[in-house]
């Protein structure tokens, strides 16, 4: 039986470094990660656990700013113990601890779901070298700097024009990152009439996780939910969904229908699946009648995509600052003076299905 012991760190750190709680049930993951966090001034590991229970105990009596959560533990499960983490601590961040197997992926994307800000894949055993280090302190970095990332210069934003519809609506875009399936979850609650046209995703998300993301999807929303394939026939009131691996595109096709054109290619940014393809490629299909949906993430990725709707008499709505995860990529574009509205996800179809009637 292996008793678990408060460990904190006595490094030296910086003002307001990032308070880490490592659960995790094997020690070597455990001490890894440690030795990891502790050679970054930003981060001060001041717990590890080897369950759910005594993580939930910690969190009782100390602040943290992020858990790092293995989903498979010990008596109770990380992806059980989730909502209680999140309850414990509203500012809390979760990033989830997940191995490479099919099962893995699914918890992860449901605990994404739930509300974890991340997915951090752990490589196999002796695998923990500089490039799983790097890659590491790489997202949480961009979890917890996204007032630097968000918007160029931290340039004011930009007030949104509240510009009119100029035709109806005939096809929506969704793009998103980090908390960005928690965040679908909220907006499809908002969801309370057919919509009557094609909807697109964009979710940065692995491969491996194509299928379970589209399976939560299905348990979100009253939509027919696909994942994209080359050639499908848009239809309306079903919301496909980019495959990890290629941009989900449009085109017209034979007798003017509108079908799907995967893309393989990453983006400049080295995006992949990417929104900028996405919206531009709607933009060209569709015109006016075309608009996007910005939740949360990291980066910029939408930005430039956003620019060829609102070009072609389109529109843009972006989730607000405060309900972000990360407010990177909606941050762009309100940054851009993209955007016709900022708000919360769950408000966010009621005003598009407003809207896109104008000029009906």
């Amino acid at each position: 039986m292996t008793v678990n012991m408060p460990i904190m760190t006595h490094i030296r750190r910086q003002q307001g470094a990032v308070r880490t709680l490592i659960v995790d049930d094997s020690v070597v993951v455990r001490t890894v990660i440690e030795r990891i966090l502790n050679n970054e001034p930003a981060y001060s590991v001041v717990h590890k656990s080897n369950s759910a229970e005594l993580a939930l105990g910690y969190l009782a009596d100390h602040a943290v700013d992020l858990v790092l959560l293995d989903i498979e533990l010990p008596g109770q499960s990380g992806l059980a113990a989730l909502p209680a983490i999140l309850k414990a601590q509203a500012d809390v961040k979760v990033a989830i601890l997940s191995g490479k197997c099919e099962e893995g992926s699914a918890a992860a994307v449901e605990a994404l779901a739930l509300g974890a800000s991340d997915i951090v894949s752990k490589p196999g055993s002796g695998s923990f070298g500089d490039q799983f280090s790097q890659g590491l302190i790489d997202r949480l970095n961009r979890l917890f700097d996204q007032r630097v990332t968000a918007v160029l210069s931290a340039a004011p934003v930009v007030p949104p024009v509240a510009r009119p519809a100029l035709q109806p609506l005939a096809c929506l875009g969704i793009g998103a990152s980090t908390g960005g399936i928690h965040a679908l979850g909220q907006l499809f609650e908002g969801l309370s009439a057919p919509m009557r046209v094609p909807l697109l995703l964009t979710q940065h998300l692995p491969a491996s996780f194509t299928v379970y993301f589209a399976q939560q999807l299905m348990r979100m929303t009253s939509l027919r939910v696909k994942v994209a394939e080359t050639g499908d026939i848009l239809l309306p009131d079903t919301l496909y969904v980019a495959p990890g691996d290629a941009n989900l595109q449009v085109r017209r096709g034979l007798h003017g229908r509108v079908m799907v054109q995967l893309n393989p290619e990453r983006t400049p940014a080295g995006n992949l699946p990417g929104v900028d393809p996405m919206f531009a490629s709607m933009a060209e299909v569709y015109g006016a009648g075309a608009a996007g949906v910005v939740l949360t993430g990291m980066g910029r990725d939408g930005t430039v995509g956003a620019r060829d709707i609102v070009a072609a008499g389109g529109w843009i709505v972006a989730q607000d600052e405060a309900s972000s995860v990360v407010w990177g990529m909606p941050g762009s574009v309100a940054g851009a003076g993209l955007t016709c509205a900022l708000m919360e996800p769950h408000q966010i179809m009621d005003f598009v299905a407003r809207r896109g009637r104008v000029g009906a």
